[in-house]
C-alpha cells in the first residue's frame, strides 16, 4: 500500500482503515516497530487493557506531558485522546509524533471553542488565565498556564491572591478547586460527557449493598459526587490511594480503563465501576476506545496519521504548558 493510499483512507476515515492478518501477534509485531523506529507508546489510564499492556508509559495528563518532553525517541506513538497527542508535538516539534485515530477527540476540549473563548477572555482581561490540559492547542495558546488535576492545586496557589483567574474549560473541576483552594476563579461552562453521567442516587445504593467500601473520584465528576467520595484526586492519584490504602473495596467514579491498573497493582482488593445515569454497566470514554490494537499495529507499520501543527500556534501553546511544569517541579510534583 502507498502513502497517498494510505492518506486517502485517512481523509476518509480518521484512521487506516485496513485489514490485519488475524495470525499476527500484534504485541511482537509492535514491539519489533518500537525497535525498528525507536518509538515509545504513550498510554492513558483510560486506553483498553491491551494498550495498557503493550505501551512503554502509562499515565495521567501530567505525567505523559513530562514522558512526552523528556523521551529520546524519534517517534512518539500516543494512544490518548487528540489533544494528548496535541501535547507531545507541541514539546517535540522535530519528532514524528501519531495518534492511531484522528476521531479520538475531547467532549471536554470541544466545550471550549476557540472563538468563543477567546471572546469570554476578551471580556475578562484583566483575569489571568488557568486552562486544564484537556484543551485544545487552539485554547492552550490563549492561556497564561496549563494544569492538570494532579498540579491544579499548586497551580493555583502559586498566583497572588489579589490576581483573579479565569479557569477553562472544566466547570467541575474549577468548582472543586475553588472550595480546595479558597479562590473565586470566574469558570468557563464546560464539562467531561463521561464524569458527568454518574448517578449520584445508583452510587449511594451501591454503597448500601456494599458498606465496606469507599468511594473515590476524579474531581471532573459533579459536586454531589465529590461530596459523597471518600478520595478525590487525579487518575495517578486515586490508584495510588486505592493500592495504599486498608481499604479493601472501591467505587470507582472515573473512567473505567484505570479499573485495569488498579487490579493489575492491587490483585487482591475489588474495584466496582460507579454507575451512571443512563442503562450501561460502566462508564466508558466513546473517544479514548477508539483506539485499538489493530489501529496501533497500522499507525506504527505506516507512520500515519501524524499530528501536524502551525509552528506559530506551536510555540504560543508551548508557552504555558512550560510555565505549568516549571511550577509542577518548583512544587516537588515531578523530577
Amino acid at each position: 500500500m502507498n502513502i497517498e493510499n494510505a492518506e486517502k483512507k485517512i481523509f476518509e476515515n480518521g484512521y487506516l482503515n485496513l485489514e490485519v492478518d488475524p495470525s499476527l501477534d500484534l504485541f511482537a509485531e509492535i514491539e519489533k516497530l518500537k525497535k525498528e523506529k525507536n518509538a515509545i507508546v504513550l498510554a492513558h489510564f483510560y486506553q483498553e487493557p491491551d494498550i495498557q499492556d503493550i505501551a512503554d508509559y502509562i499515565g495521567d495528563s501530567l505525567g505523559l506531558a513530562q514522558k512526552a518532553q523528556s523521551t529520546n525517541a524519534d517517534m512518539i506513538v500516543f494512544a490518548g485522546v487528540h489533544f494528548m497527542a496535541e501535547t507531545a508535538k507541541i514539546l517535540n516539534p522535530s519528532k514524528k509524533v501519531l495518534l492511531p485515530d484522528l476521531n479520538a477527540g475531547c467532549s471536554l476540549a470541544d466545550s471550549a471553542p476557540r472563538d468563543l473563548f477567546k471572546a469570554f477572555k476578551e471580556k475578562h482581561s484583566d483575569h489571568l488565565v488557568i486552562s486544564y490540559i484537556n484543551c485544545s492547542a487552539d485554547i492552550k495558546a490563549l492561556s497564561d498556564i496549563i494544569c492538570t488535576s494532579s498540579n491544579a492545586e499548586a497551580i493555583i496557589n502559586s498566583v497572588p491572591a489579589h490576581q483573579p483567574i479565569l479557569f477553562a474549560p472544566d466547570k467541575n473541576l474549577g468548582a472543586y478547586l475553588n472550595k480546595k483552594t479558597g479562590r473565586n476563579m470566574l469558570l468557563w461552562n464546560g464539562a467531561c460527557m463521561v464524569h458527568e453521567i454518574f448517578s449520584l442516587e445508583k452510587i449511594t445504593k451501591l454503597k448500601i449493598r456494599h458498606p465496606e467500601a469507599q468511594v473515590i473520584a476524579h474531581p471532573e465528576c459533579e459536586e454531589a459526587i465529590l461530596r459523597i467520595s471518600d478520595f478525590v484526586g487525579s487518575t495517578t492519584q486515586i490508584l495510588k490511594y486505592a493500592v495504599a490504602s486498608s481499604c479493601t473495596t472501591f467505587i470507582v467514579a472515573t473512567e473505567t480503563g484505570i479499573l485495569h491498573q488498579m487490579q493489575k497493582d492491587a490483585p487482591n482488593k475489588t474495584f466496582i465501576p460507579a454507575p451512571p445515569t443512563n442503562n450501561c454497566a460502566c462508564n466508558d470514554c466513546p473517544h479514548m476506545k477508539l483506539n485499538t490494537l489493530e489501529k496501533l499495529y497500522l499507525c506504527m507499520k505506516y507512520e500515519l496519521p501524524e499530528i501536524l501543527m502551525d509552528e506559530n500556534l506551536r510555540i504560543a501553546s508551548k508557552k504555558p504548558i512550560d510555565s505549568m511544569l516549571e511550577i509542577s517541579r518548583a512544587a516537588g510534583l515531578i523530577g
